[in-house]
């Protein structure tokens, strides 16, 4: 069984925001608090430690009392940055990785995530819901070992951005979770709004 205390927990803040008009999007407000911080509050009891990959507005990251670590490539590279910046950091055999724009996630998402890996000896793992009855992988919703970092290295320097590319090299598993809602992410200003009636089902 994977131990709490052997995963490393990253929010995901360094995007450009820019469908959200250039704003810092963990640090919008969600029923008051940053959403950065809401995050980090749900997934810091499913972790041993944690963290949040941050580009911008790094005191105000840095209050909320976790390590904030800057992307490792230039340029707001995409979420593949922050697994780099996460992974370069992680001191524990595995990085469990969420954005910081989706705050209804889980609470025993990364057991969850844990549970699959282990069963399937797989490498990665990641959350997976239903799209008009399709499946729909969540990426960013991730548990990872942390002997990946080699490999990302290689995959960005050879200019790689894209998750799927990236897993798509190493054995993943999806992890059924019934509750898309739960996986809501406040892109714009409008779905942040649409964000503050939401509640997950108790199932998550």
């Amino acid at each position: 069984m994977i131990e709490r205390n052997d995963i490393t927990g990253l929010i995901l803040a360094g995007g450009r925001g820019s469908r959200m008009g250039g704003v810092d999007k963990g640090l919008q407000a969600h029923h008051g608090v940053p959403l950065a911080l809401h995050a980090l509050l749900r997934l810091a009891p499913q972790v041993g430690h944690a963290m949040i990959n941050a580009n911008r507005n790094l005191a105000a990251y840095e209050a909320m009392g976790v390590p904030v670590w800057t992307d490792a490539l230039p340029d707001f590279a995409g979420p593949l940055a922050g697994f780099l910046a996460g992974l370069g950091r992680c001191e524990t055999p595995y990085l469990a990785t969420v954005p910081c724009d989706s705050p209804l996630f889980p609470d025993d998402l990364v057991a969850r995530l844990a549970g699959a890996l282990e069963a399937a000896g797989a490498e990665l793992a990641m959350a997976c819901t239903l799209d008009n009855g399709l499946p729909q992988v969540q990426p960013v919703f991730c548990l990872m070992k942390a002997t990946l970092l080699e490999s990302l290295v290689r995959f960005t320097k050879d200019g790689g951005r894209k998750i799927d590319r990236w897993t798509a090299r190493h054995a993943c598993v999806n992890v059924p979770f019934p509750d898309e809602r739960a996986f809501f992410n406040a892109n714009t200003l409008l779905e942040l709004q649409q964000l503050q009636s939401m509640r997950p089902r108790a199932d998550g």
